[in-house]
């Protein structure tokens, strides 16, 4: 596909990054000579200086048979405007970075259909969702849901003498009466699709699919759960700060959050009347202790400062703080979090990542692929995705053990008429189904991508 992306910012550039790796043709749009050129050493794409309301720059771009044009400026309406001229040039579809509270809440809806957007994108507010997910499910490091929430995918770290630890998969399942699957387990660098035989060990992370209930069974019989997180502290006030506190408040949870800019505390006093928020240095421990850091059930650090986000949040785990999010949005800190112990960690470069590669995952065949959805698992290094079962799709109604599929690649689970479904080998795939399938080292466009 053709696509072209205007702003080369951070969330830009990993979009450029992460495009360029699936094969697609990139052209960068900048008003920054020098960014840009930076974005042309780096990654195999055409560059065109000048702003993206310029019809000429457009027209120099290939906006007019551009496949999508994603707007990710820094300003909305830049972004809004831009996505508009292009669409009325002839790009087929477009995307656009809006950020602002106002336009999320109010009328969305109504400028994406007047605009012709076919999709607009919000990084803070995604990263928000996936924060209050996991502390809705704390025993998780990460959680994703497909189908309306009747099957999830959750990663877990096996911790230090963990009840897992030198068991087998296949024993797992005898042990526990919870129907699961086990279907991504990373070790170091290394990430396997388990078979019966895998043997568990500490320090694993290990991917686990099934519906919600299941999921609390299997974690309950293993004493592995933790009480839902009502008493959050964040540490700064950002726009996903304010999503997130949104959501927690509306759960019935008690959300503190501290900022040392007296107009931006204002603001959230105004846009959160049922959350406390305090004035100061999140960095001074003695502030975050008075403010009752030891007592709280989750502690999450939302400040633009990565490093400080990683060591405010060791600090807080040095508290023992239950349950400790931390974002961080350069890939080079993520292996530094972890290392320091910090296994909760957001992104919203790779989530919004993760939604642009759906959308291109769906488009890329001329007839429409049947992609519905796309995660990046495993610290991206596997991908869950989510398929719709086709008319055309040959090996339905055939049993899973006796087709051979690719290596690295594992059915984790079936959603039909709106119930999950962990498969066995005597299951097959029906029309209409919808089939999550986990992957490593493939790139998978279609359903029937996973047959060898």
């Amino acid at each position: 596909m053709k696509i072209i992306i205007a702003g080369c910012g951070k969330i830009g550039e990993s979009l450029i990054g992460a495009l360029v790796k699936e094969g697609h043709d990139v052209i960068a749009i900048d008003k920054d000579s020098e960014a840009l050129s930076e974005i042309i050493n780096i990654y195999d794409v055409i560059g065109v200086c000048g702003i993206s309301t310029d019809c000429e720059v457009l027209a120099e771009a290939g906006a007019d048979k551009a496949d999508m044009f994603i707007a990710v400026t820094g300003t909305d309406e830049l972004n809004m405007l831009s996505c508009y001229i292009a669409k009325t040039l002839g790009a087929k579809h477009t995307i656009a970075r809006i950020r602002d509270r106002a336009y999320n809440e109010n009328n969305l809806d109504f400028l994406q259909q007047k605009l012709g957007l076919s999709m607009s994108i919000n990084p803070e507010r995604f990263a928000a969702y996936d924060i209050y997910h996991v502390l809705k499910f704390p025993s998780a490091v990460h959680v994703e849901t497909f189908s309306t929430r009747n099957f999830e995918i959750i990663e877990l770290i096996l911790k230090e003498n963990s009840p897992l630890s030198g068991v087998k998969v296949i024993d797992l399942r005898k042990l526990n009466p919870a129907k699961f699957l086990i279907c991504a387990v990373q070790r170091g660098e290394q990430v396997y699709i388990p078979d019966g035989n895998f043997e568990l060990r500490s320090g694993d992370k290990i991917a686990l699919t099934a519906a919600p209930t299941e999921i609390l069974k299997l974690l309950r019989g293993l004493k592995l759960t933790q009480k839902q997180a009502k008493n959050v502290m964040i540490l700064g006030g950002s726009r996903t700060s304010y999503y997130l506190a949104k959501r927690l408040l509306a759960s019935g949870s008690t959300v503190t959050i501290i900022d040392k800019d007296p107009v931006r505390c204002q603001e959230l006093c105004d846009a959160l009347p049922g959350a406390t928020i305090i004035l100061g240095d999140g960095a001074n421990q003695e502030l975050l202790l008075e403010e009752g850091l030891r007592e709280v059930d989750a502690f999450v650090t939302l400040t633009n400062i990565d490093e400080e986000n990683i060591l405010i949040s060791y600090y807080a785990s040095s508290m023992n703080v239950p349950k400790i999010v931390t974002k961080v949005n350069r890939n080079e800190f993520i292996p530094l979090a972890s290392n320091l112990g910090l296994d909760t960690i957001v992104s919203p470069r790779r989530t919004i990542c993760d939604v642009i590669l759906r959308l291109t995952r769906a488009l890329h065949n001329s007839v429409g692929s049947n992609v519905e959805k796309l995660y990046k698992i495993m610290d991206g290094n596997a991908e869950a995705l989510k398929f719709n079962v086709s008319p055309d799709f040959k090996y339905s109604n055939i049993p899973l053990k006796e087709i051979k599929f690719k290596k690295n690649i594992l059915i984790a689970g079936i959603i039909r008429n709106n119930k999950a479904l962990i498969p066995t080998g005597d299951d097959a795939i029906q029309l209409g189904d919808k089939v999550i399938v986990i992957s490593t080292g493939h790139t998978l466009y279609d359903l029937a991508d996973i047959i060898a």
